[in-house]
């Protein structure tokens, strides 16, 4: 469930036209807004920077992004854009684990450009609205698991997926963007334990409605 954006890449010669050139310029601005962000923090954060960084001539940046949270939100909207889906490992404790670790493994990272869009969002409220929403799709793309696991016959047909996912998560961006500890190898496991035992027993199944 990364927030990062996709790494700037060659299209294939048969994709260069139209518009390749253009995909190759935005690849290289928000490639270098990423690295900005990282190495100097949201303060730091220009326009001119970034055109520097990217080599991309600054009339070009400013002309298609207009200014610092133009940038915010095309990274936010091509992180959102990146074919992610949650991995399939036959059960419900190893989906949610592997969900885990590869959550750790974003918000560890060295530089890690998951935090420090999050970091961005208590600082800018446009940046906060686009964090929310990517997050809102990530959990969307997340259901699956759940979805797997109810034909499997591991869940109930019950179970409120959003709630599952959260509890499943939660304690990896207390860990590792709350409390800032190193991480932990063996959470990304216990937290998914935990979450699936209480799935199991009922935890978060929706309430019945009234007159059922």
């Amino acid at each position: 469930m990364s927030t990062a954006p996709p790494p700037a890449s060659e299209p294939a010669p048969a994709a260069r036209r139209p518009g390749g050139r253009t995909a190759r310029i935005r690849a290289q601005v928000l490639e270098a807004v990423s690295a900005e962000l990282t190495e100097h923090g949201y303060d730091a954060l220009s326009i001119d920077g970034v055109a520097t960084r990217s080599g991309v001539h600054r009339a070009t940046v400013y002309r298609r992004w207009h200014d610092v949270g133009g940038l915010l939100a095309d990274v936010f909207h091509a992180a959102s854009q990146q074919p992610w889906q949650p991995r399939d490992t036959g059960s419900l404790r190893g989906d949610l684990a592997a969900l885990n670790h590869e959550i750790q493994d974003s918000l560890s990272e060295e530089s890690s450009i998951a935090v420090a869009l999050i970091a961005v969002s208590f600082r800018s409220e446009g940046a906060a609205r686009a964090l929310r929403q990517l997050w809102e799709d990530r959990y969307t793309q997340s259901e699956i698991i759940v979805q797997r696991a109810i034909h499997r016959g591991e869940l109930s047909p019950a179970v409120d997926a959003r709630a599952l996912l959260i509890a499943a998560t939660a304690p990896l961006y207390h860990q590792l963007v709350l409390l800032r500890t190193p991480p932990d190898p063996q959470l990304p496991d216990r937290a998914a334990v935990s979450a699936a035992l209480a799935a199991d027993a009922g935890a978060f199944n929706r309430p019945h409605s009234a007159g059922q």
